[in-house]
């Protein structure tokens, strides 16, 4: 029971990634408290931590509206009695509904709204979390970027600029509040494929080979994500801050090494 203990909020909790990190935190003996704008998702996720033992409450919250993040925050308290963990993994569903586009394309709207959920939001959730760590002793904020953030994917303008500003965020917070032991890492995520994905990437011979093409190891999974919060939450974690943690399946570096093929024809 790696965060016996720990008191973690997970924003953007009630799907995808956010929502297995919520369910692995749990398996560990955190208590969660699980953010997220759809009340029936969330109280679903609750629900399945409870059914496995684990401890949860879901508090409804739109990360961007800074009322609703000191809601959060004051049932959290008001709940466990303290604040030891915060991961920041919230963004905005304009991505979702293809918003997001070239620098001349996408619209204001659609860059305000990325901008507000993806990293203002985290910076709100940060701002208000911290001072209840520092006086419980400490504690840590694990924000989930995106390998978008260094290598930009096409028509993703505000969604990597969004990522890359968290990156920042996640160094200036290590630098300012290092010295009170509040520790504050990035998870830097590849291609990470919902399950249901998995088996066609599996079986398509031309998908498969395009992810051979761009990573070292196998398909990313939700759970390699949780994982490494997990490790960036806990105490074995205690003297690694304000680093970036790629769990990207070593595309980061096949991405040199096939510009080197290209370039020189060679590996060396």
């Amino acid at each position: 029971m790696r965060l016996q203990g720990k008191v973690v909020i997970v924003t953007g909790a009630t799907k995808g990634i956010g929502r297995v990190i919520a369910a692995r935190v749990a398996s560990e003996a955190a208590q969660v408290v699980v953010t997220g704008r759809t009340v029936k998702r969330g109280e679903e996720v609750v629900a399945a931590i409870r059914d496995n033992g684990g401890e949860a409450i879901f508090v409804p919250a739109d990360v961007g509206n800074e009322g609703d993040v000191k809601n959060v925050i004051q049932v959290t308290l008001d709940t466990f009695g303290r604040l030891t963990t915060l991961v920041n993994n919230a963004a905005s569903t304009d991505l979702l509904n293809h918003s997001d586009g070239k620098v001349d394309e996408v619209s204001l709207e659609a860059w305000e709204n990325v901008i507000r959920v993806t990293l203002t939001g985290a910076w709100l959730m940060a701002k208000h979390s911290i001072p209840h760590m520092i006086a419980g002793g400490g504690g840590s904020i694990v924000n989930i970027s995106s390998d978008a953030s260094q290598r930009p994917d096409p028509a993703l303008t505000a969604y990597a600029a969004a990522k890359a500003g968290l990156n920042s965020l996640t160094r200036s917070i290590a630098v300012e509040y290092g010295p009170q032991h509040v520790r504050a890492n990035t998870i830097m995520a590849g291609l990470i494929l919902p399950p249901q994905a998995i088996p066609m990437f599996e079986a398509d011979a031309v998908l498969g080979q395009r992810v051979r093409s761009s990573q070292i190891t196998r398909l990313g999974r939700r759970e390699d994500v949780a994982a490494g919060v997990v490790y960036l939450a806990s105490d074995e974690a205690d003297f690694i801050t304000g680093t970036t943690l790629a769990i990207d399946g070593g595309s980061s570096v096949m991405s040199t090494i096939l510009r080197k093929q290209e370039i020189f024809g060679g590996t060396s």
